[in-house]
C-alpha cells in the first residue's frame, strides 16, 4: 500500500492519498480545493489513477477538491450515506468495502461531529478519523444536527474496540501532531478518558466554541461537492 498525509497549512486539513502500487489505482480522503493542483502533482509524479475521492462528512471549514478533481479526472466523488450532497456519484455504507486495488477501505459510521460521518479503515491498519476522533480530542458537535451523545457511542464502542495497534490519522490537526494509535488515545485522550457518556454530553455542551470562519461558504459548497451555490 502506498499512504501518503498532506497537509493544508490554512484550515489545518490532512488529505490522504492512498494507492495500490502493483494497479496504480488511487483514492483522496478529504481533498482541499486550494490544493488541488498539489495533489494532481503528486498523482502525476507517482504515476496513479485517481478512482475516486472520498469524504469523510460535510466539512464546515474547508471547500472540498472533490468537484475539480471529478472535472479533471473523470474520477468519482464518495460520501457517506445520508450526507446532504446530491451531487456525488455515490454514498457509502456503515461497514461497506470499498478496493482500490488490492487495498480495502472499510466504512465505519462514527456520526457525532456531523449527522453523517464516516472513518475508514484502510486495510486493517490505517485508520483515519476525520473529524469524529483527534489526535487527544474529538470534533465538536453544537452544529451541522451534531450530536454528542452519539459521538461517544461511536469513538467508544467503533473506534476504542478496533486494536491498540491501530494508526489514527485525523482530519485535522493545529499542534502539529501527525499520527497516534487507539491504544495512545484511550489513555491520553482527555476527552474520553475518566468521563462516561453523560459526562461527555455534558462537556461538550460547555465548549462554546465560534464557528468556523469559512461556515457560511463551506457547506454550502460541500452540499455542491465543492461549488458554490447559484445566486439568483
Amino acid at each position: 500500500m502506498l499512504f501518503r498525509q498532506l497537509f493544508d497549512q490554512e484550515t489545518g486539513t490532512y488529505t490522504y492519498l492512498i494507492a495500490d502500487p502493483a494497479t496504480k489505482e488511487a483514492v483522496l480522503v478529504d481533498p482541499v480545493l486550494e490544493q488541488v493542483e498539489r495533489d494532481l502533482k503528486l498523482l502525476t509524479e507517482l504515476g496513479l489513477t485517481l478512482k475516486f475521492c472520498l469524504e469523510t462528512h460535510i466539512h464546515a471549514d474547508h471547500i472540498t477538491g472533490t468537484g475539480k478533481l471529478r472535472e479533471l479526472t473523470g474520477c468519482e466523488g464518495i460520501v457517506p450515506e445520508n450526507a446532504h450532497a446530491a451531487c456525488a456519484n455515490r454514498y457509502v455504507k456503515h461497514e461497506e468495502i470499498l478496493q482500490v486495488g488490492a487495498v480495502k477501505i472499510q466504512a465505519i459510521a462514527t456520526s457525532g461531529h456531523t449527522d453523517s460521518h464516516m472513518s475508514f479503515l484502510v486495510d486493517g491498519t490505517h485508520l483515519l478519523t476525520g473529524d469524529a476522533l483527534l489526535i487527544r480530542g474529538c470534533g465538536r458537535t453544537d452544529f451541522q444536527s451534531g450530536d454528542a451523545g452519539t459521538l461517544y457511542d461511536h469513538v467508544t464502542q467503533r473506534l476504542f474496540t478496533l486494536p491498540d495497534t491501530t494508526f489514527v490519522y485525523p482530519g485535522h490537526d493545529y499542534r502539529g501532531n501527525l499520527v497516534s494509535t487507539i491504544g495512545e488515545e484511550k489513555q491520553w485522550n482527555l476527552r474520553f478518558v475518566g468521563r462516561d457518556r453523560h459526562q461527555f454530553i455534558e462537556f461538550m455542551g460547555s465548549l462554546n466554541l465560534p464557528n468556523p470562519k469559512k461556515i457560511a461558504e463551506a457547506v454550502p459548497a460541500n452540499e455542491r461537492c465543492g461549488k458554490a451555490p447559484v445566486v439568483a
